[in-house]
């Protein structure tokens, strides 16, 4: 895959604000590719998670983060990324704790359903613009306006046949839109999070889109034929072909002046 075309294709079709990236998780911290800026390197400090992306999509950085870089308790119990021995329950206590869900129970339900990694299942986590790629990725990750992302569905229901999916319960937004994709082996839509907004300046606007990354070809045929027939594309088209209507004051100066019958 020729990633860089790929990444001026996607970023000459959508118009986006921010760098579309790809993500890969590795089993060894060590097999970060050479060049990848760690935050706790850079900067000095542990980030979180959603920071990282941040990086990679605004800065247009290649992004390594291993526990050594995070300090986001939430992110690491859902990448599997802490000591704990059960991170799913400490997952839904804290849920708890912070007034997410009143019981143990439903939150409990909710992190199950969570696509998280097992206990040290990765070693380090990879983000870089597709541009930049130094590996090939799992996968891609965009950030964009619903109109954007509209269209990005568009594509992948041409290309798979199939309608897209959202996942979404308003925090650790950072393991649907990483890891589901990987689990699922699916296209899906997700509302970024609590996190994602306090900590990364994700905009009020900004929905993500994220897929296994060998379904990027048949996304890219699809943006450029999905709906070509009645002119589908970014920015939307908007109708003009009609005549507006005006308060009676408007209309009776234009009676009076014949620009009205």
């Amino acid at each position: 895959m020729d990633y860089q075309t790929a990444a001026t294709q996607l970023k000459q079709a959508l118009r986006l604000r921010t760098e579309p990236f790809g993500v890969t998780f590795f089993p060894d911290p060590a097999a970060l590719p050479e060049k990848t800026r760690r935050p706790s390197q850079v900067f000095g400090k542990k980030v979180t998670i959603c920071q990282g992306v941040t990086m990679a999509r605004v800065y247009g950085w290649p992004v390594g983060l291993t526990p050594d870089d995070l300090l986001c308790v939430p992110g690491m119990l859902a990448f599997g990324f802490t000591p704990s021995t059960d991170p799913a329950l400490e997952l839904a206590q804290l849920f708890c704790e912070v007034g997410f869900h009143p019981e143990l129970g439903p939150a409990l339900k909710e992190v199950e359903a969570l696509p998280r990694f097992r206990p040290r299942e990765v070693g380090a986590l990879y983000f870089c613009p597709l541009e930049r790629l130094a590996v090939d990725p799992q996968v891609v990750v965009l950030f964009g306006n619903p109109a954007q992302i509209m269209r990005l569905a568009q594509a992948a229901t041409f290309a798979l046949g199939q309608r897209v999916a959202g996942d979404f319960g308003g925090k650790v937004e950072c393991a649907s839109y990483l890891i589901g994709p990987y689990r699922q082996d699916r296209v899906l839509i997700t509302i970024p999070g609590q996190g994602d907004r306090t900590f990364s300046m994700t905009q009020d606007d900004e929905l993500v889109v994220s897929f296994p990354a060998r379904m990027l070809d048949g996304i890219l045929t699809g943006l450029t034929e999905a709906a070509k027939k009645i002119g589908a594309r970014y920015p939307i088209t908007v109708y003009q072909n009609f005549a507006p209507e005006f308060p009676p004051p408007y209309k009776e100066r234009a009676k009076k002046w014949g620009i009205l019958e």
